[in-house]
């Protein structure tokens, strides 16, 4: 098989959908690997790197696009990429079709087998493409929100210290979604001394939590009066909900939204999956944020491309033992024996093959 690996052209993309070692397992199996030239650079790999491991230096996407079998990214495709794709191709990166409609339908009238990472589901319910890209969007908000915090590094910071010093008030972080990205959310906000609270609508997650962390945090049930309480009264707030699959349902509204303190900051992990906070609109690293009624929004939609490096091999980890599957065995009879992998194809040959995504598109389903 011919695999192309493209340069990302999401803004600020900087990871990269396969490192050279992987390049390597795959030549010495017998396939080609396509890779555009500086695809790596981003997270410190060379072009001599991936020429090394055995790869073929291309000098356009388009070429890339042409002449390949499986596709293997990191973000959706965006135009023109979109419109490389061709009849029969395997695409395989994260899509997030449920918050973007036109790429869906760009895809089935392709007739590409696109297989989205967020939805390859292990037996015990988990995603372990997923995982990683949470752990990191998770530890990065916390991060992330206290530098939006700070008065000299955004001119309507609210000027508060999340952990706070004696005789002052801790920072006061409230994490909607008590998941992967949550989690881990909690962790360096625990650590940066913050006053955490989780909300989320599983008790046993929640007791989970719990006794994890133990009296480091607090832990209440999701509805409507915990989350106005909740978000009202907090700094920061950490959008961390997931639907595998779906939309993320809009938890924190905008009445919550125009309740809180000026100058206080919201940071949407969701956001790729549309959001969950009512008032949050997807931005770029180049322009993160933006004010409503003085409340800070940071919506950025891959936030693990700014610590590329660990993104990508965190994210790879996980990602080649299914290329190595799809290269080997072709996509049919790969998908047929790995039924993590079957969950993962959402459009094939024109058709929606993913039920919550038909739903939330408005799509007819039709199964594999």
């Amino acid at each position: 098989m011919i695999i192309g690996i493209p340069k990302e052209i999401k803004n600020h993309e900087n990871r990269v959908g396969l490192i050279e070692v992987g390049v390597k397992v795959l030549v010495q199996q017998g396939h080609k690997v396509l890779v555009e030239k500086n695809a790596g650079m981003g997270c410190g790999i060379r072009n001599e790197d991936y020429q090394e491991a055995g790869a073929i230096l291309v000098d356009s996407a388009k070429q890339i696009y042409d002449d390949s079998d499986m596709i293997v990214k990191v973000k959706e495709p965006v135009d023109p990429e979109t419109h490389y794709l061709h009849d029969g191709q395997i695409l395989f990166t994260f899509l997030h079709l449920a918050a973007v409609p036109t790429l869906a339908k760009e895809l089935m009238n392709k007739k590409v087998s696109a297989i989205a990472y967020e939805t390859i589901q292990l037996s015990d319910g988990s995603l372990p493409v997923l995982k990683p890209m949470s752990e990191v969007a998770g530890k990065m908000a916390p991060q992330l929100g206290a530098y939006l915090l700070q008065k000299d590094k955004s001119d309507k910071g609210k000027g508060v210290l999340l952990g706070g010093v004696p005789g002052v008030k801790r920072g006061q972080v409230t994490i909607v979604g008590g998941g992967v990205a949550g989690m881990n959310a909690a962790k360096i906000a625990v650590g940066m001394g913050a006053d955490v609270t989780i909300v989320d609508r599983d008790v046993r997650r929640l007791e989970y939590l719990d006794d994890i962390f133990g009296t480091q945090i607090k832990t209440l049930m999701s509805n409507i009066s915990n989350i106005e309480e909740s978000v009202r009264e907090s700094d920061l707030v950490i959008g961390a909900v997931l639907v595998t699959g779906a939309k993320a349902p809009k938890l924190v509204t905008k009445e919550m939204v125009f309740k809180m303190e000026p100058s206080s900051v919201l940071i949407d992990i969701s956001i790729d999956q549309g959001g969950c906070i009512e008032t949050m609109k997807p931005t770029t690293h180049d322009n993160p944020t933006f004010d409503l009624k003085g409340v800070i929004h940071y919506g950025v939609t891959n936030i693990p491309a700014a610590v590329a490096r660990t993104s990508t091999y965190a994210l790879t980890n996980v990602t080649f033992p299914y290329v190595l599957q799809l290269a080997n065995k072709g996509f049919e009879k790969a998908i047929q024996e790995n039924e993590a992998l079957y969950k993962g194809v959402n459009i094939c040959q024109g058709k929606v093959t993913y039920k919550t995504v038909a739903d939330d598109l408005g799509l007819k389903f039709e199964k594999l």
